[in-house]
């Protein structure tokens, strides 16, 4: 993983550019400010899941933990009337 040094007001400057570099290029950005490190972007180990994945994932836990089918129809639908319980986070940020 690359490394890269600017200054917050380059970085300021080209924040997208930076954002873009950390996710895209998994490019690590340090920033200076007056020549001392006071901040770091990083890019994020945690990747989107697609719900296809997320199936299969599930199914193949239910498998290995050796659940017979009624044993894992139950536990998806509780799974699934937990999901449906669960409250949306708060708006948006907006600008």
């Amino acid at each position: 993983m690359e490394t890269l040094s600017l200054s917050v007001t380059e970085a300021s400057r080209n924040f997208s550019d930076c954002i873009n570099r950390a996710r895209y290029q998994g490019t690590t950005l340090l920033l200076h400010k007056n020549g001392v490190p006071v901040a770091r972007i990083v890019p994020t180990a945690h990747q989107l899941t697609k719900g296809i994945e997320l199936t299969s994932a599930l199914h193949l836990a239910a498998s290995e933990a050796g659940l017979s089918e009624e044993e894992t129809s139950t536990w998806l639908h509780d799974l699934e009337q937990t999901r449906g319980s669960l409250q949306p986070q708060g708006k948006a940020w907006h600008f």
